[in-house]
């Protein structure tokens, strides 16, 4: 095992509790690390970024044909050189708007406080509370993602309608040039909240070293990174480069293929239609993004910094992209198939997480299925050695499986894929993809739940025995 001694600064806590040694704040990210994290941390840095370049390029140059790709090589027609050859480089004019897009979101982020939730019944803005941090700290956050949504996309429509400041296309005309921007600010935010941690955290207390480089760099450090009161580094770089704009670069593919093909096809409106609903079901629910996974466990580090930036943006609208180089037109049938799983897959998303949301914001006092909810009570300890206790919800979807809100996810996934026919495989990478995602989230945080709850979260999983799928995982 690769093992590192915890540094002198380290917020670790031993206590006896019931003749038995208890470590405070231990949940979260990992202490130690063994070869076989080692060896995935390696892996993923160095394929990750490959593997975003190889399905660009073979969308721009095969038509997003992976079996072209591959019979290509194989056969020496082409070789790796000369696929690199003809992939656009960087270019300062790809920099320029996309140092604006950043700068504009930043922009929005912090000098604009949210006005929305005093408009719109419902929606929960403003100054808002996060979770609980290991070390026990209480940040907050301000919530404005939505209102900077609606800003962002009032003016693309309205310079698409009436201003014409630049092409609805510029997104995919220039999206390989992108690409190597992305990845810049990507290397460059992942790199400085790591040289940040060691030099000016913001909070020493929750800062977690494993004593190997690598692992520290991707998964971070710091938990809440921050400059100033409010610009916190997670909150920002998780919901505004990439998810703002990922409603913005549907909309470019769309113009595309009006551009391409004289019409839009009702694949690519289906694609706009489903993923749009989700971006804005993350920004009307922001504040309860605080209480998830990504906030409340996952430190600051590659993973997380050149996720958001690179991945997030290129691989999320891989369906849009496929379309604009396949105009795939659907029946009827195939079309109505698509929406209804996008819509179900939703709703259970939703209503899952609405059913925990009301169960924590009432402390339990309300009904849930017509009936007043049952709960595991569970104790836990911040690092500081001050107790607390939880809730875990046993009824309603979250009586049928433990992350029933993953199971909606994964059909919508599916829905987006199957709007792009079943001719490619690379459309489906992205349900591929989230089925790894999130089961290993299941897997991951079952993990710190039960090193976070002890013996609570054993009553916990006997009481829900199903993780994903009732009867199956």
């Amino acid at each position: 095992m690769l093992t590192a001694e915890m540094p002198p600064h380290s917020s670790k806590i031993t206590a006896e509790e019931n003749g038995k040694s208890v470590q405070y704040g231990q949940w979260g990210r990992a202490w130690q690390v063994d070869w076989f994290s080692l060896i995935g941390v390696i892996l993923l840095l160095c394929c990750a970024p490959a593997i975003v370049f190889f399905f660009i390029v073979t969308c721009q140059q095969y038509q997003c044909s992976i079996s072209h790709v591959l019979i290509d090589l194989c056969s020496s027609d082409s070789t790796l050189l000369s696929v690199w050859d003809q992939t656009p480089s960087f270019s300062w004019t790809a920099a320029k708007a996309y140092s604006v897009w950043v700068i504009f979101q930043m922009v929005l982020y912090m000098s604009l406080p949210d006005i929305i939730h005093k408009i719109l019944p419902g929606y929960v803005g403003g100054v808002q509370d996060g979770a609980r941090t290991p070390a026990g700290l209480i940040n907050q956050y301000q919530i404005n993602g939505l209102q900077s949504w609606i800003i962002t996309h009032v003016l693309w429509l309205l310079n698409a309608h009436y201003f014409h400041w630049f092409s609805p296309t510029i997104i995919i005309d220039n999206w390989i040039p992108l690409l190597w921007c992305t990845n810049i600010l990507g290397y460059a935010v992942s790199s400085f909240a790591f040289i940040k941690a060691y030099l000016f955290p913001t909070n020493p207390e929750d800062c977690k070293f494993s004593g190997n480089i690598l692992y520290d760099y991707m998964m971070g450090i710091e938990f809440n990174p921050r400059i100033g009161r409010w610009f916190d580094f997670k909150l920002f770089f998780n919901g505004r480069p990439g998810i703002v704009a990922w409603t913005l670069i549907n909309l470019s593919y769309a113009a595309k293929q009006q551009e391409l093909y004289g019409y839009v096809t009702n694949s690519m409106i289906l694609v706009n239609l489903l993923q749009s609903i989700y971006v804005l079901d993350f920004f009307w629910n922001e504040a309860w993004y605080l209480k998830t996974i990504d906030i409340c466990h996952d430190h600051f580090g590659w993973y997380l910094g050149w996720g958001d930036c690179v991945w997030l943006p290129f691989l999320y609208t891989l369906q849009g992209l496929y379309l604009v180089y396949n105009p795939i037109q659907l029946s009827t049938p195939h079309a109505s198939g698509v929406l209804i799983l996008g819509l179900v897959g939703y709703y259970i998303f939703r209503s899952t997480n609405h059913q925990k949301d009301l169960f924590r914001r009432t402390e339990g006092n309300c009904s849930i299925w017509g009936q007043k909810p049952t709960y595991i009570e569970c104790k836990y300890h911040s690092a500081d050695g001050s107790a607390h206790h939880s809730k875990l919800l046993t009824s309603g979807f979250w009586g049928l499986a433990r992350h029933f809100n993953y199971t909606g996810d994964l059909m919508g996934s599916l829905a987006y894929c199957a709007a792009c026919g079943g001719t490619h495989l690379l459309p489906y990478f992205y349900f591929v993809y989230m089925t790894i995602l999130l089961v290993h989230r299941c897997v991951r945080d079952e993990h710190r739940c039960s090193a976070k709850y002890g013996q609570d979260w054993k009553r916990y999983t006997d009481a829900v025995p199903n993780r994903l799928i009732p009867g199956l995982f």
